[in-house]
């Protein structure tokens, strides 16, 4: 197939798994989806390609803008989607961050194999659902005053540490070891605080998720014993952001955009695209501040994992320096990095929604665990299905500004999952089927996360390893689940 028409776009195929939508009607760049014909048929149903269309119109925006294998409709910006914008006469844009700003994933590997887990499985996801805040609304580890937002806005996982709710290794093996210097506590707002000052720990709700998993493949051995995995090896996979901190610092910002600049609102085919330019006071507070939300996060995913090692070392007898964090990424962010465009390096601001980071080894941003072998790339699927682990692959840089997909990406909507799906036939039928054990606040809530709403993680994981952004390097199943 040279071309794929959706009826409204034509796609012309680049090569394998690469799709390009030529620049029309005041796009700047081209559009590239990467995907299998499978994909994009999946890809091609709601408004991602128009929403991937309309990113190519944000100024500054370098080589094209991206969807990964995963992508699906977001708001304004597809979730999936990444592109590179200059910071020099660009732009960034809030809503091609997303509201749940650094919400990414960690793994925790553990000593356990899986013949010392089964049997116990209740009991686990019992005490997980006992031991971990999730749900709407308040509640975490740690409620404390605004105060103690404003150290952790501004001191990330350092604060963590201090306070004992982590060790100087999970700090190593966490992306920006957990920290963004320009995290300013000062540009976000009280209100923002308020939310987040009760939140500290806390998965939420939605799609987030706590899941204990088994090692059930192995792909590269070598890269696998580099990140502490081995087959039928029990890990955990914490899935959360920045709550309702990270939403309320978007929501701020977004109405600001559009009230002081709104001449470059204008010129954008959706509002939702809302985006300030670069060198402006609004751009440099949104950074700030969004980088306060991203230390925010990695906070939160912390205490979350504090709280699981409390767990396992009382469930199984473990000893808590045997629970080790793999790694921590990053899905919903704009990061100021330098890449290669025609040539010549150049600052970007690379906006990941629902994508992540994948650096290759060498690139220096790499913990020293891992500059030799490849950043560690997660990849979670449904309930029923597998999630990955990757590694950055070599040929991410030049395609895709050192980036991969992110989950296995939604088929269909929350309102429609609750009219396929009754939540309490989809945990009967992953325990009695899968050997699954799944807990959560409501049915509602694992009929939105049915594995029947996700597309094939499988397949995501094949196109990413074929085009070399993202390495395969061993996948796990399901044991217990926890949600909000």
């Amino acid at each position: 197939m040279v071309t794929y028409d959706t009826g409204s776009v034509t796609l012309e195929r680049v090569r394998e798994y690469v799709w390009e939508i030529p620049p029309t009607d005041g796009m700047r760049v081209p559009a590239r989806v990467l995907a299998s014909e499978q994909l994009l048929d999946e890809i091609s149903d709601d408004k991602t390609l128009e929403q991937l269309q309309n990113s190519a119109h944000l100024p500054g925006v370098q080589k094209y803008t991206l969807c990964m294998p995963d992508g699906h409709q977001g708001y304004g910006f597809p979730v999936g989607g990444v592109a590179g914008i200059d910071t020099e006469d660009g732009c960034i844009s809030p809503g091609a961050v997303g509201y749940d700003i650094n919400c990414g994933v960690r793994m925790l590997t553990t000593p356990l194999e899986y013949a010392d887990v089964q049997g116990h499985e209740e009991e686990l996801v019992d005490r997980l659902f006992a031991a971990v805040p999730s749900g709407l609304g308040g509640g975490g580890v740690y409620e404390g005053s605004v105060e103690d937002v404003d150290a952790i806005l501004e001191r990330g996982m350092d604060w963590a540490l201090e306070q004992g709710y982590a060790t100087e290794a999970d700090l190593e093996h966490c992306e920006d070891e957990g920290y963004r210097p320009e995290g300013d506590a000062s540009v976000v707002s009280e209100k923002a605080k308020n939310r987040g000052k009760e939140q500290v720990g806390s998965l939420g709700s939605g799609n987030h998720f706590l899941e204990v998993q088994r090692v059930t493949d192995v792909y590269r051995e070598d890269v696998a014993t580099e990140f502490g995995l081995s087959p039928d090896q029990i890990v955990v996979l914490i899935h959360c952001g920045s709550r309702g901190l990270g939403h309320q610092v978007c929501t701020d910002y977004l109405r600001q955009i559009e009230k002081r600049h709104g001449d470059l609102l204008a010129q954008l085919p959706d509002k939702e695209l809302a985006a300030a330019p670069a060198g402006s006071q609004l751009a440099d507070e949104y950074y700030r501040a969004m980088c306060a939300a991203i230390n925010f996060a990695w906070v939160n995913r912390q205490l979350v994992m504090h709280r699981t090692r409390d767990v396992l070392t009382d469930v199984f007898g473990v000893e808590r320096e045997d629970l080790e964090l793999l790694y921590d990424v990053a899905h919903n962010i704009a990061k100021k990095e330098v890449h290669d465009v025609d040539g010549e390096d150049r600052e970007l601001y690379v906006h990941r929604k629902g994508a992540t980071r994948a650096f290759p080894a060498g690139r220096p941003e790499l913990p020293p665990a891992y500059a030799d072998v490849g950043q560690p790339v997660i990849i979670p699927g449904s309930m029923g299905a597998g999630s990955y682990v990757l590694r950055g692959g070599e040929n991410s840089l030049a395609e895709t500004f050192g980036s991969t997909a992110h989950g296995a990406g939604r088929l269909m909507s929350r309102t429609q999952a609750k009219q396929e799906y009754w939540g309490e036939d989809v945990r009967d039928d992953l325990r009695d089927h899968q050997h699954v054990y799944v807990k959560a606040q409501s049915g509602a809530t694992v009929a939105e996360e049915a594995p029947g709403v996700y597309k094939d993680v499988d397949e995501v994981v094949r196109v990413s390893d074929a085009l070399g952004i993202g390495d395969r390097v061993a996948r796990t199943f399901p044991v217990c689940n926890v949600k909000g």
